[in-house]
């Protein structure tokens, strides 16, 4: 906005200019995706799966989530294996969303999909796509985590959060940067206790060998032609899942699965 509009805006409805500039940012902002037919048809099932039992355990994210329904073909897109081995034997809803970033998850929590649920626990891992085309900065993309957050409290009081911070990824020095301050202000947040209901969880060193990215536990660089890694392979996210699982099964009440 031009500096003479602001000062007209200004003089003409006082405080306006002012709300204005305290306006949540984009990250924190429920936006749809329903343009996408793929999308949208997604969130309609969803909303029926949620309606179509109960749930001990929800995930909430984007494609790093949704990846437990991939089924192959290649081995590194297999990942029937993991899921069994974790969460086969549980009454669990996979509510991870391809391309997704915080503004998506808030618009879904925001438009029903854990409505109605009384889950023990759930798990949040989103921020991975904010930080793609988006290139949204880190301040803003802590407030977006910071509000799902709040809205899966709100929707789902008596079920504890366990929050996983942005994992690495190979998409340069910015990315890897951002990642890294994003994750120390969500533990600064809610590390600790400091939050009741939430409990974070950084994967980060799960992930990274010599320093880097280690590309072996991501599908992305065994693609032709391989790409930046972004994605854990099943190897990867049994990783992950093997390192939460101690706080879940205590959740869950239920066997520890390893």
């Amino acid at each position: 906005m031009r500096p003479v509009v602001l000062l007209l805006t200004a003089l003409l409805f006082g405080g306006a200019v002012v709300a204005f500039a305290d306006a949540p940012p984009l990250a924190a902002v429920p936006i749809s995706r329903l343009d996408l037919i793929w999308w949208k048809m997604r969130h309609a099932a969803k909303l029926a799966e949620a309606r179509s039992g109960a749930f001990d355990l929800v995930l909430l994210g984007d494609s790093i989530t949704q990846d437990y329904e991939a089924t192959g073909p290649e081995p590194y897109r297999d990942f029937r294996g993991v899921w069994q081995r974790f969460y086969g034997d549980r009454r669990v809803l996979n509510l991870g969303f391809s391309g997704d970033a915080t503004s998506h998850l808030l618009w879904r929590i925001e438009h029903g999909e854990i409505d109605g649920l009384r889950p023990k626990a759930a798990v949040i891992l989103i921020g991975a796509n904010n930080l793609g085309r988006l290139h949204w900065p880190v301040a803003d993309d802590v407030r977006g985590i910071e509000a799902v957050v709040a809205a899966a409290h709100r929707r789902l009081p008596g079920t504890k959060l366990l929050l996983i911070g942005v994992l690495p990824s190979d998409r340069g020095a910015w990315a890897a940067q951002s990642t890294a301050a994003i994750n120390a202000a969500l533990a600064a947040r809610y590390g600790g206790g400091a939050v009741p209901y939430v409990t974070y969880f950084d994967a980060s060193p799960l992930f990274l060998v010599n320093g880097g990215v280690n590309d072996a536990l991501f599908l992305d660089p065994q693609e032709t032609p391989p790409r930046a890694a972004l994605h854990p392979s099943p190897e990867g996210m049994a990783r992950l899942a093997e390192a939460i699982e101690p706080v879940l099964s205590g959740w869950l009440g239920d066997r520890a699965h390893r």
